[in-house]
């Protein structure tokens, strides 16, 4: 059996968010065991998670001020909620979308617009020509980035500052960037389109899959991404602008990336890998939580996560990534509380594609744009630079 990867004392400390003293406070008062050797102290990753679990639910103390890790505002949204457990996109159910719609149904829908026109074949060829050049040594999400400052370049009316040019700009941008990552062909439905992009097994149930995953990603309450493209909103960016800001706070292992390290998980126990210490090596090398787990929205398991994945047991070939979805599921469950999120199921589906680990970001973001336009269509109805923070001076005083 693989031997349990163990936390040092200085990881552990920093996994919880404490001072190395605090730590072996919580050892001498019996919350946390240690083993320990010539070279120190050590402890189980998966027991320092739960611990960290059962932190993370206790009630804050009374504070005049904000307390340290609260949100810094509270903004009014008519786009995503999650009621009963269930995440609703105005007055419908994602879910019932995701099973039912198409991506382009519902992100007309929520535009209010008939159809997504995608950019002209020559805007694509200056964007596969300017992802091209970045070689391969770039990310995923770099080639995303690039494609959309190319399709801003080539859109004479990107500075237009009409609200309805946003519905438009986010049609070129959903449907153009999944056609610039492949080599060649037009734009066409965008899941089939990605699907081919992103190296998916011929598989028209993959292409349904993909569809659904899509949908259930559009929007989430107000995630960091979300928050920064509606800060540009406010300035009055442009819709080309608006997702490159996005962009940048969703190119990040705790937000947009965390299902490539869920990918490495499922893949390593796919290939054999006892759970345990597949866990808890994911732990120790994340830093942070077990990978595709845990989402503070929900009472329970995350719907999303839930519809994925049973919509994934369904396809065909999913038996070995289903059985280490539940071998993981199953001793996650044993050891804490937390359940699968949307970075699992994402990385399932991709890892069952035949995709590469940063797939899932790139289905994550491409879907997730059209929640960030959405947003950004209600921002440009809000008093402009409403967004525009004051700052409390906390440095050292004025010699």
């Amino acid at each position: 059996m693989d031997a349990l990867p163990r936390l040092s004392a200085a990881e552990a400390a920093a996994r919880l968010g404490v001072k190395p003293e605090s730590l072996y406070a919580y050892v001498s008062r019996g919350l946390l065991s240690r083993e320990r050797d010539a070279t120190g102290s050590w402890f189980d990753p998966l027991e320092v998670e739960a611990f960290a679990g059962r932190r993370r639910r206790s009630p804050a103390p009374p504070s005049s001020g904000a307390a340290a890790g609260t949100p810094l505002m509270v903004l009014d949204t008519r786009l995503a909620h999650v009621e009963d457990d269930a995440l609703h996109y105005r007055e419908r159910s994602a879910a019932r979308l995701a099973r039912e719609q198409s991506f382009e149904d519902v992100v007309c829908w929520l535009w209010g617009i008939r159809t997504l026109r995608p950019p002209d074949a020559d805007d694509v060829q200056v964007a596969r020509r300017t992802i091209a050049a970045l070689g391969d040594a770039s990310r995923p999400l770099d080639r995303l980035a690039a494609g959309v400052t190319a399709l801003a370049v080539t859109d004479p009316l990107r500075d237009d500052p009409a609200p309805e040019q946003l519905a438009r700009i986010g049609a070129r941008l959903v449907t153009g960037l999944p056609a610039a990552l492949l080599s060649e062909g037009a734009p066409g439905a965008v899941a089939p389109t990605l699907w081919r992009a992103l190296g998916g097994r011929d598989d028209a149930d993959g292409i349904h899959l993909l569809d659904a995953a899509l949908i259930l990603v559009i929007d989430h309450d107000l995630a960091l991404s979300t928050l920064a493209g509606r800060v540009a909103a406010s300035a009055r960016a442009s819709g080309y602008a608006v997702v490159t800001a996005a962009l940048g706070a969703f190119d990040a292992p705790l937000h947009g990336t965390a299902s490539r390290s869920a990918f490495r998980l499922l893949r390593a126990v796919r290939d054999g890998q006892a759970p345990a210490p597949a866990i808890a090596r994911a732990v120790r090398d994340g830093g942070r939580g077990i990978p595709g787990f845990g989402q503070s929205l929900y009472a329970g398991a995350d719907m999303r996560a839930r519809l994925m994945l049973e919509l994934l047991r369904e396809a065909p070939q999913s038996a070995d990534v289903m059985a280490a979805v539940d071998a993981v599921t199953e001793e996650v469950a044993r050891r804490t509380d937390t359940r699968p999120n949307l970075d699992l199921a994402l990385a399932a589906l991709t890892l069952w594609a035949g995709m590469t680990e940063d797939a899932g970001a790139v289905v994550f973001a491409v879907g997730r744009i059209a929640g960030w336009i959405s947003h950004a269509v209600d921002e440009y109805d809000e008093r402009p630079m409403r967004l525009r923070p004051r700052g409390r001076y906390v440095g050292p005083p004025a010699e």
